[in-house]
Order: C-alpha cells, then sequence, then structure tokens
C-alpha cells in the first residue's frame, strides 16, 4: 500500500512540519468488530441499532441504542485485566491491539519511549460507577470494587492501554463531549508535529449504555422516542422527520506516525492528516450557536491549515446529531462555508 505514496511522500525535507499518516485502524462498533467486518457491514447499509437488551426500558421514552454485540474481553486481555476494567477501557484496549497489529508496529525497549497514547472519551467508567453505586446502597461499602475509583475516570482507558502495551511516552486524554474522538486525534497530531512522539495510539472510546447515563439524556429529550418500534430509521440527521440523536457504545483507534518513521519501517499507509480546527462556541451545553459563526471558523481554519482550498474538499462528515437545533444550524454552517460547493457535496 506504501508503494503507491513513496516518491510523494519522500519529499519531506522541504516541509515546513512533520507530515502525519495513518498507519493502523482498529474498530468495534454494534455492525461489527475488526475493520473488515465492520467495513462490509456498513457498505451493505446495516443498522446497529435497536431495542435496548441490556436494561429494562420499558419506563424511557427511548428503549433503542446501539449496543456491541459478540465482544468477548478475554480474546484481546487476560481475566485479571478484565475485572480492572470498566467496559469503555476494554474497547479501547482491544481496538488499540487491533490498530496497532494492523499497522505493523514493533514496540520494544528502543521505541517505547517515542510512542504515545492520547485517547477521547465523554463519559469514561460511568457505567462501572453506577453498578458499583448499586452495591453500595444494598449491600454497603465493604461489597464495592476496589478498582471502582481507579475505573470511572476518563484517563482510565489511555493508561490501561499504556500499561498493557508497555508505551511510555506522551499520554493524555480528552473529554469535549461528541467532538472528543476527532479532538483527541487533532491533539495527537500536533504532538507529532512538535516532536514530542513519532507515533501515536488515538481515538476514542465510550460505553454509555447504563440506566442512569441513559436515563439522563431521556430526561433531557435529547433522544429519539418517536422510532421505538422501528429503531433502523431512528437516526435520520438532516430529515424532516428527526426526532434527536440514537446513543451508542463501541470504540475507533487509529495508529498515527510521522512519515518518514512509517516509510522507513515500510508500513501501511492508509491516509495522510493534513488540518485540523478546533473552536469554542462559549454559548451554551448543549445547544449550538444559531449563527454558527465558530462552528464554520473551526472549518476554515482546518482548511487553512491544510493549506487547501474549500472547493478541493470531497466529502465532508457532518455532526448530524438528528435534532432540530443541530441540524439547522449545522447545515447553514456547510452553506457559509463552502458557498456554492456545498451544493456538489456529499455528506
Amino acid at each position: 500500500m506504501v508503494v503507491d505514496f513513496q516518491y510523494k511522500f519522500l519529499e519531506i525535507e522541504n516541509m515546513k512540519k512533520r507530515r502525519v499518516v495513518i498507519t493502523g485502524l482498529g474498530v468495534i462498533t454494534p455492525i461489527g468488530i475488526g475493520k473488515k467486518a465492520f467495513w462490509k457491514a456498513l457498505t451493505k447499509g446495516k443498522s446497529g441499532i435497536r431495542r435496548i437488551t441490556r436494561f429494562d426500558v420499558s419506563s424511557y421514552s427511548s428503549q433503542i441504542a446501539g449496543e456491541v454485540d459478540g465482544f468477548d474481553p478475554t480474546d484481546y486481555m487476560d481475566p485479571k485485566s478484565v475485572k480492572r476494567m470498566d467496559r469503555f477501557s476494554q474497547f479501547a484496549l482491544a481496538c488499540a491491539k487491533m490498530a496497532v497489529e494492523d499497522s505493523k508496529l514493533k514496540i520494544d525497549q528502543k521505541n517505547k519511549e517515542k510512542i504515545g497514547v492520547v485517547l477521547g472519551s465523554g463519559l469514561g467508567g460511568l457505567s462501572f460507577g453506577e453498578e458499583q453505586h448499586s452495591i453500595f446502597m444494598e449491600k454497603g461499602l465493604r461489597r464495592t470494587s476496589p478498582f471502582l475509583a481507579l475505573n470511572i475516570f476518563a484517563g482510565a482507558a489511555a493508561s490501561n492501554i499504556a500499561i498493557e502495551m508497555g508505551v511510555s511516552g506522551y499520554n493524555n486524554t480528552l473529554s469535549t463531549a461528541c467532538s472528543t474522538g476527532s479532538d483527541a486525534i487533532g491533539h495527537a497530531v500536533h504532538i507529532i508535529h512538535s516532536d514530542l512522539a513519532d507515533t501515536i495510539i488515538s481515538g476514542g472510546a465510550e460505553a454509555p449504555l447504563a440506566p442512569l447515563c441513559f436515563g439522563s439524556f431521556c430526561t433531557a429529550r435529547a433522544l429519539s422516542s418517536h422510532k421505538n418500534n422501528t429503531p433502523e430509521k431512528a437516526s435520520r440527521p438532516f430529515d424532516k422527520d428527526r426526532d434527536g440523536f440514537v446513543m451508542s457504545e463501541g470504540a475507533g483507534i487509529l495508529i498515527l506516525e510521522e512519515l518518514s518513521h512509517a516509510l522507513k519501517r515500510n508500513a501501511p499507509i492508509y491516509a495522510e492528516v493534513i488540518g485540523y480546527g478546533t473552536t469554542c462556541d462559549a454559548y451554551h451545553m448543549t445547544k449550538p450557536l444559531p449563527s454558527g459563526e465558530h462552528t464554520a471558523r473551526a472549518i476554515k481554519l482546518a482548511i487553512k491549515d491544510a493549506d487547501i482550498k474549500p472547493e478541493e474538499i470531497s466529502y465532508f462528515k457532518a455532526h448530524g446529531t438528528s435534532t432540530v437545533l443541530n441540524d439547522k444550524v449545522e447545515t447553514k454552517v456547510i452553506k457559509d462555508v463552502f458557498g456554492k460547493h456545498a451544493y456538489k457535496l456529499p455528506i
């Protein structure tokens, strides 16, 4: 795979900043575990949304979600490690191992200090906390897990990956709600640009399907509640019948690598990350700023960072929450940034 890019990529001496490529993929989703199963299901339009089976949702306004089936954590780690980790950490570690294997990356004493971990998780080990709180209320403190405090914080997954895989380079966790995984990847790219690491294991992991956590989003009226009998039709961004987003669990991990480092070891190269931009509305915890100006500015910053023109972009991955407020503002943002090109841009 690297052969097609080799001559172009070797022209790096005159570049202003270190270039970053993606050399490995790991994924766990409701429609497939591993990149092959995931891609096969995705290209066939398979839906992973169905009625929740994890707990009783009969009294909930929304009763559907994306549950991961067939995941056995002991396929990726020993039973003792499984007991010490919340499900989101298990997802993250499993995906990290998939990605490292896919990248053909060998971790040893010579390179472990230049390999880092930058992950994102919005809710961390909240489901483990819920479970342990129930035990505490019913049976007392002595019966709760000694790993509770270590499991609920969002940084647990990044720490577990570092420990299990023996990487002692840069390590950080971001928690920025819906943009968490993307922000983690953008941050990781900047770390490689800064020569603080040659390789970073980066992405996001979530396991929020627990009674109280899920119920809190129902109470906030953020979730789809009109498609409980047709769950595969529930997530419908930009559709006039949209009525809220659908929660899910899973993880996606990339191996991000400095270009010459990847070429030197003849690593497979999927893509190059050429731009990243981030801003804040500074407006409301859930409602987007009606003008969309700061969202538009984030996209423009990424385009500027990539040193390309808006017309050169051939695909746009929307937030697409299926909520009335977000979809309206995001539509405006896309038109504001891309102008006439917005009408030709696959979203």
